[in-house]
Protein backbone atom coordinates (compact mmCIF):
# COMPACT_ATOMS: atom_id res chain seq x y z
CA UNK A 1 0.00 0.00 0.00
CA UNK A 2 2.91 1.86 0.88
CA UNK A 3 5.00 1.52 -2.28
CA UNK A 4 1.58 2.21 -4.23
CA UNK A 5 1.34 5.66 -2.52
CA UNK A 6 4.90 6.57 -3.05
CA UNK A 7 4.70 5.33 -6.65
CA UNK A 8 1.17 7.55 -7.40
CA UNK A 9 3.43 10.44 -5.55
CA UNK A 10 6.14 10.11 -7.81
CA UNK A 11 4.17 10.35 -10.88
CA UNK A 12 2.40 13.25 -10.10
CA UNK A 13 5.25 15.03 -9.58
CA UNK A 14 6.51 14.17 -12.69
CA UNK A 15 3.06 15.54 -14.40
CA UNK A 16 3.17 18.61 -12.06
CA UNK A 17 6.75 19.01 -12.88
CA UNK A 18 6.77 18.42 -17.22
CA UNK A 19 3.13 21.18 -16.79
CA UNK A 20 5.24 23.78 -14.81
CA UNK A 21 8.28 23.25 -17.78
CA UNK A 22 5.63 23.34 -20.91
CA UNK A 23 3.89 26.30 -18.89
CA UNK A 24 7.24 28.39 -18.60
CA UNK A 25 8.48 27.53 -22.28
CA UNK A 26 5.60 28.89 -23.68
CA UNK A 27 5.72 31.81 -21.97
CA UNK A 28 9.29 32.16 -23.03
CA UNK A 29 8.65 31.85 -26.34
CA UNK A 30 5.91 34.08 -26.36
CA UNK A 31 7.92 36.23 -25.01
CA UNK A 32 10.71 35.99 -27.40
CA UNK A 33 8.27 35.92 -30.62
CA UNK A 34 7.29 39.46 -28.96
CA UNK A 35 11.08 41.00 -28.68
CA UNK A 36 11.15 39.98 -32.24
CA UNK A 37 8.64 41.61 -33.61
CA UNK A 38 10.13 44.66 -32.66
CA UNK A 39 12.82 44.16 -33.99
CA UNK A 40 12.47 45.82 -37.55
CA UNK A 41 15.86 45.14 -39.19
CA UNK A 42 15.75 41.35 -37.76
CA UNK A 43 11.91 41.21 -39.27
CA UNK A 44 13.32 42.39 -42.54
CA UNK A 45 16.39 40.11 -42.62
CA UNK A 46 13.51 36.68 -41.96
CA UNK A 47 11.24 38.68 -44.72
CA UNK A 48 13.90 38.60 -47.70
CA UNK A 49 15.18 35.22 -46.25
CA UNK A 50 11.52 33.78 -46.90
CA UNK A 51 11.65 35.60 -50.49
CA UNK A 52 14.66 34.63 -51.64
CA UNK A 53 13.54 31.10 -50.53
CA UNK A 54 9.89 31.71 -52.34
CA UNK A 55 12.11 32.76 -55.47
CA UNK A 56 14.72 30.32 -55.54
CA UNK A 57 12.28 27.25 -55.27
CA UNK A 58 9.51 28.77 -57.03
CA UNK A 59 11.00 31.27 -59.28
CA UNK A 60 12.63 28.24 -62.20
CA UNK A 61 9.21 26.24 -62.31
CA UNK A 62 7.94 29.39 -64.48
CA UNK A 63 11.19 30.12 -66.40
CA UNK A 64 11.21 29.31 -70.38
CA UNK A 65 14.65 28.34 -70.15
CA UNK A 66 15.19 25.88 -67.03
CA UNK A 67 16.40 23.18 -69.02
CA UNK A 68 19.99 25.11 -69.55
CA UNK A 69 20.35 24.52 -72.97
CA UNK A 70 23.60 25.92 -74.77
CA UNK A 71 22.23 28.52 -76.97
CA UNK A 72 24.76 29.58 -79.72
CA UNK A 73 23.19 32.49 -80.96
CA UNK A 74 22.19 33.96 -77.03
CA UNK A 75 25.85 34.02 -76.29
CA UNK A 76 26.83 36.82 -73.32
CA UNK A 77 24.19 38.89 -74.50
CA UNK A 78 23.38 41.85 -71.95
CA UNK A 79 20.33 42.51 -70.11
CA UNK A 80 17.30 42.97 -72.26
CA UNK A 81 13.47 42.35 -72.22
CA UNK A 82 13.33 39.13 -72.66
CA UNK A 83 16.78 38.07 -70.17
CA UNK A 84 16.29 40.06 -67.41
CA UNK A 85 19.74 39.77 -66.07
CA UNK A 86 20.74 38.32 -69.66
CA UNK A 87 22.85 35.44 -70.59
CA UNK A 88 26.48 33.45 -69.98
CA UNK A 89 29.28 31.91 -72.06
CA UNK A 90 27.17 29.43 -73.21
CA UNK A 91 23.36 31.11 -73.93
CA UNK A 92 21.96 30.09 -70.71
CA UNK A 93 19.76 32.50 -68.82
CA UNK A 94 21.31 34.05 -65.75
CA UNK A 95 18.73 35.22 -63.88
CA UNK A 96 17.01 31.49 -64.07
CA UNK A 97 20.67 30.36 -63.46
CA UNK A 98 20.79 32.22 -60.64
CA UNK A 99 17.81 31.19 -58.84
CA UNK A 100 18.34 27.51 -59.27
CA UNK A 101 22.04 28.19 -57.73
CA UNK A 102 19.98 29.52 -55.35
CA UNK A 103 18.43 26.18 -54.23
CA UNK A 104 22.09 25.04 -54.24
CA UNK A 105 23.72 27.44 -51.91
CA UNK A 106 20.25 27.64 -48.98
CA UNK A 107 20.38 24.00 -49.67
CA UNK A 108 23.99 23.68 -48.61
CA UNK A 109 23.75 26.25 -45.51
CA UNK A 110 20.76 24.64 -44.21
CA UNK A 111 21.44 20.95 -44.45
CA UNK A 112 25.06 22.23 -43.23
CA UNK A 113 23.87 24.10 -40.43
CA UNK A 114 21.48 20.94 -39.77
CA UNK A 115 24.50 18.34 -39.29
CA UNK A 116 26.42 20.63 -37.42
CA UNK A 117 23.86 21.61 -35.27
CA UNK A 118 23.13 17.90 -34.42
CA UNK A 119 26.76 16.94 -33.96
CA UNK A 120 27.90 19.80 -31.28
CA UNK A 121 24.56 19.72 -29.59
CA UNK A 122 25.71 16.14 -28.74
CA UNK A 123 29.07 15.99 -28.35
CA UNK A 124 28.37 19.27 -26.03
CA UNK A 125 25.78 18.07 -23.97
CA UNK A 126 27.52 14.66 -23.37
CA UNK A 127 30.77 16.59 -22.58
CA UNK A 128 28.70 19.12 -19.82
CA UNK A 129 26.77 16.45 -18.34
CA UNK A 130 29.52 13.22 -17.86
CA UNK A 131 32.97 15.50 -17.11
CA UNK A 132 35.79 13.62 -16.53
CA UNK A 133 37.41 11.50 -19.68
CA UNK A 134 34.71 11.66 -21.91
CA UNK A 135 35.05 15.97 -21.50
CA UNK A 136 38.74 15.73 -22.10
CA UNK A 137 38.57 13.66 -25.53
CA UNK A 138 35.86 15.59 -26.83
CA UNK A 139 36.66 19.39 -26.08
CA UNK A 140 40.63 18.42 -27.15
CA UNK A 141 38.86 17.12 -30.35
CA UNK A 142 37.30 20.37 -31.02
CA UNK A 143 40.19 22.43 -29.51
CA UNK A 144 42.59 20.34 -32.66
CA UNK A 145 39.67 21.65 -34.85
CA UNK A 146 39.37 25.04 -34.16
CA UNK A 147 43.32 25.73 -33.90
CA UNK A 148 43.59 24.98 -37.77
CA UNK A 149 42.21 27.52 -40.31
CA UNK A 150 38.85 26.48 -41.46
CA UNK A 151 39.26 27.94 -45.47
CA UNK A 152 42.26 26.13 -45.87
CA UNK A 153 41.23 22.70 -44.58
CA UNK A 154 38.38 22.87 -46.54
CA UNK A 155 40.15 23.50 -50.20
CA UNK A 156 42.70 20.61 -49.20
CA UNK A 157 39.69 18.42 -48.49
CA UNK A 158 38.50 19.79 -51.83
CA UNK A 159 41.13 19.34 -54.17
CA UNK A 160 41.72 15.49 -52.29
CA UNK A 161 38.38 15.20 -53.55
CA UNK A 162 38.49 16.44 -57.09
CA UNK A 163 41.80 13.92 -57.36
CA UNK A 164 39.86 11.22 -56.38
CA UNK A 165 37.12 12.20 -59.56
CA UNK A 166 34.31 12.15 -57.44
CA UNK A 167 31.06 12.79 -59.84
CA UNK A 168 29.51 16.24 -59.61
CA UNK A 169 26.55 14.95 -58.52
CA UNK A 170 28.00 13.52 -55.80
CA UNK A 171 30.38 16.95 -54.48
CA UNK A 172 27.01 18.66 -52.92
CA UNK A 173 26.71 16.26 -50.20
CA UNK A 174 30.31 15.96 -49.66
CA UNK A 175 30.76 19.67 -49.52
CA UNK A 176 28.15 19.56 -46.68
CA UNK A 177 29.53 17.06 -44.50
CA UNK A 178 33.16 19.09 -44.98
CA UNK A 179 31.44 22.32 -43.59
CA UNK A 180 29.25 20.96 -41.07
CA UNK A 181 32.28 18.97 -39.70
CA UNK A 182 34.76 21.77 -39.42
CA UNK A 183 32.05 23.90 -38.18
CA UNK A 184 30.31 21.82 -34.88
CA UNK A 185 33.33 22.87 -32.11
CA UNK A 186 32.19 26.04 -31.87
CA UNK A 187 28.75 24.89 -30.98
CA UNK A 188 29.65 21.96 -28.66
CA UNK A 189 32.13 24.52 -26.36
CA UNK A 190 29.06 26.86 -26.27
CA UNK A 191 26.41 23.91 -25.41
CA UNK A 192 28.97 22.57 -23.01
CA UNK A 193 28.93 25.40 -20.90
CA UNK A 194 25.50 25.83 -20.77
CA UNK A 195 24.97 22.51 -19.70
CA UNK A 196 27.49 22.39 -17.29
CA UNK A 197 25.53 25.95 -15.84
CA UNK A 198 22.08 24.17 -15.49
CA UNK A 199 23.26 20.60 -14.27
CA UNK A 200 24.00 22.54 -10.75
CA UNK A 201 20.09 24.20 -11.21
CA UNK A 202 17.15 22.94 -9.11
CA UNK A 203 15.29 21.49 -11.64
CA UNK A 204 18.21 18.82 -12.44
CA UNK A 205 18.32 18.39 -8.57
CA UNK A 206 14.91 17.82 -8.99
CA UNK A 207 15.22 15.28 -11.74
CA UNK A 208 18.08 13.68 -10.22
CA UNK A 209 15.06 12.77 -6.98
CA UNK A 210 13.00 11.31 -9.36
CA UNK A 211 15.31 8.91 -10.34
CA UNK A 212 14.95 10.18 -14.59
CA UNK A 213 17.52 7.96 -16.69
CA UNK A 214 20.64 10.17 -17.70
CA UNK A 215 19.09 10.64 -21.53
CA UNK A 216 15.87 12.08 -20.18
CA UNK A 217 18.58 14.76 -18.39
CA UNK A 218 20.80 15.13 -21.42
CA UNK A 219 16.98 16.11 -23.40
CA UNK A 220 15.72 18.45 -20.58
CA UNK A 221 19.29 20.25 -20.93
CA UNK A 222 19.50 20.43 -24.10
CA UNK A 223 15.92 22.32 -23.85
CA UNK A 224 16.99 24.86 -22.25
CA UNK A 225 19.78 25.31 -24.34
CA UNK A 226 17.85 25.93 -27.01
CA UNK A 227 17.75 29.32 -27.44
CA UNK A 228 21.91 29.05 -27.54
CA UNK A 229 21.43 27.12 -30.16
CA UNK A 230 18.97 28.66 -32.17
CA UNK A 231 21.25 31.85 -32.17
CA UNK A 232 24.17 29.66 -33.65
CA UNK A 233 22.71 27.58 -35.91
CA UNK A 234 21.12 30.96 -37.85
CA UNK A 235 24.56 32.50 -37.94
CA UNK A 236 25.83 28.89 -39.19
CA UNK A 237 23.85 28.99 -42.07
CA UNK A 238 25.63 32.38 -43.50
CA UNK A 239 29.00 30.37 -42.88
CA UNK A 240 27.92 27.84 -44.72
CA UNK A 241 27.39 29.71 -47.83
CA UNK A 242 30.16 31.80 -47.37
CA UNK A 243 32.28 28.54 -47.05
CA UNK A 244 30.51 27.06 -50.22
CA UNK A 245 31.03 30.21 -52.10
CA UNK A 246 34.67 30.16 -51.51
CA UNK A 247 34.87 25.85 -52.49
CA UNK A 248 32.67 26.77 -55.69
CA UNK A 249 34.38 29.52 -57.08
CA UNK A 250 37.87 28.16 -56.75
CA UNK A 251 36.29 24.76 -58.36
CA UNK A 252 36.54 22.55 -55.28
CA UNK A 253 32.85 22.73 -53.84
CA UNK A 254 29.85 22.11 -56.73
CA UNK A 255 30.87 21.73 -60.26
CA UNK A 256 29.34 22.55 -63.32
CA UNK A 257 26.59 21.98 -64.70
CA UNK A 258 25.00 21.72 -61.30
CA UNK A 259 24.95 25.82 -60.92
CA UNK A 260 25.78 27.56 -56.88
CA UNK A 261 26.36 31.20 -56.19
CA UNK A 262 29.81 30.66 -56.16
CA UNK A 263 30.34 28.66 -59.46
CA UNK A 264 28.59 31.37 -61.05
CA UNK A 265 30.96 33.84 -60.27
CA UNK A 266 33.69 31.67 -61.06
CA UNK A 267 32.40 31.94 -64.36
CA UNK A 268 33.48 35.80 -64.79
CA UNK A 269 37.24 34.10 -65.11
CA UNK A 270 38.79 37.08 -66.95
CA UNK A 271 39.29 40.33 -67.02
CA UNK A 272 37.50 40.78 -70.05
CA UNK A 273 34.43 39.43 -68.38
CA UNK A 274 34.81 41.18 -65.06
CA UNK A 275 34.81 44.47 -66.84
CA UNK A 276 32.94 44.40 -69.92
CA UNK A 277 30.39 41.51 -69.03
CA UNK A 278 29.26 42.44 -65.23
CA UNK A 279 25.76 40.69 -65.51
CA UNK A 280 27.53 37.20 -65.40
CA UNK A 281 29.38 38.41 -61.31
CA UNK A 282 26.86 40.99 -59.94
CA UNK A 283 23.75 39.13 -60.00
CA UNK A 284 25.51 35.96 -58.02
CA UNK A 285 27.43 38.22 -55.50
CA UNK A 286 24.61 40.51 -55.00
CA UNK A 287 22.58 37.24 -53.85
CA UNK A 288 25.35 36.19 -51.45
CA UNK A 289 25.73 39.30 -50.10
CA UNK A 290 22.44 40.59 -48.83
CA UNK A 291 21.83 36.78 -48.09
CA UNK A 292 24.27 37.01 -45.58
CA UNK A 293 23.36 40.22 -44.16
CA UNK A 294 20.36 39.22 -43.98
CA UNK A 295 20.96 35.81 -41.82
CA UNK A 296 23.48 37.71 -39.59
CA UNK A 297 20.73 40.62 -38.82
CA UNK A 298 17.76 37.65 -38.17
CA UNK A 299 20.93 35.71 -35.60
CA UNK A 300 21.58 39.35 -34.23
CA UNK A 301 17.67 39.92 -33.32
CA UNK A 302 17.25 36.21 -32.46
CA UNK A 303 19.81 36.34 -29.72
CA UNK A 304 18.28 39.68 -28.18
CA UNK A 305 14.89 38.25 -28.38
CA UNK A 306 16.08 34.66 -27.23
CA UNK A 307 18.63 36.81 -23.75
CA UNK A 308 16.39 36.37 -20.65
CA UNK A 309 18.53 39.20 -19.24
CA UNK A 310 16.71 41.65 -21.34
CA UNK A 311 13.50 42.95 -19.58
CA UNK A 312 12.27 44.81 -22.96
Amino acid sequence: MQAETWSSVQTGNKTAADHESRTRASSLWGTARKRLGRKKLAMAGLFFLLFMALLCVIGPLFSDYKEGKVIVSLINKPPNAEHWLGTDQLGRDVLTRLMQAGRISLLVGVVSMVLSVVLGSLLGALAGYYRGAVDNIIMRAADILLAVPEIPILIIIGAILSDLKVPSEYRIYLVMVMISFMAWPSLARLVRSQILSFRERTFMLAAESLGLRDRRKIVHLLLNAVPVIIVVATLSVARAILSETVLSYLGLGVVPPTPSWGNMMAAANSLIDFQTRPWLWIPPGTAIFFTVIAINLLGDGLRDALDPKLKR
